[in-house]
């Protein structure tokens, strides 16, 4: 069994988790599993109410990442206003893909999710699949811009939403 490296996360700090999105790192525990002494990193997402545990040397194994740089959350933004690029695939297909991009933890595949199913005011109405995969893509790009620019979730809100309707215009 190979040993990864170490990841360099510490309490109080925000990681992503890819699929659960933000969460911040409430402490590092031991813990004795099945008789081995495994190191775990706690983390706690607020929103859902929910603590996970990851063993700390598998933690860049599943993905787990610090939070984005502003340099990815502007190109996220730019991703934004972009225009849609809907393939003519089965919608099974399509909401299968836009579920990896989600849950591959990529902020600018979940930029691209959101920006592929926004739907304008005078557009046609989005089918229930639809409309859960776009919040909950749309939630996952709240959160960590967020957590980058240090404020609340209303205001990046304010700020995707501006985006997405100044690209309407």
């Amino acid at each position: 069994m190979t040993k990864s490296k170490k990841p360099d996360f510490r309490p109080n700090e925000f990681v992503v988790y890819p699929a659960h999105g933000v969460g911040k790192i409430v402490s590092i525990e031991e813990q004795e599993v099945a008789g081995f002494r495994l190191e775990l990193f706690v983390i706690s997402f607020e929103k859902d109410k929910m603590t996970l545990r990851v063993p700390t040397h598998k933690a860049s194994e599943v993905g787990m990442r610090s939070l984005s740089s502003p340099d990815v959350v502007a190109h996220a933004m730019k991703t934004l206003k972009g225009k849609a690029k809907v393939k003519k695939a089965m919608w099974s297909r399509r909401a299968q893909e836009y579920e990896q991009k989600i849950n591959s933890g990529d902020l600018i595949a979940i930029a691209e999710v959101v920006r592929d199913l926004h739907r304008a005011d005078d557009q046609r109405e989005q089918s229930y699949s639809e409309r859960q995969l776009y919040e909950a893509a749309l939630e996952r790009l709240t959160r960590e811009i967020a957590a980058v620019a240090g404020n609340d979730e209303n205001a990046a809100a304010r700020e995707i939403g501006s985006v997405l309707v100044g690209r309407a215009a």
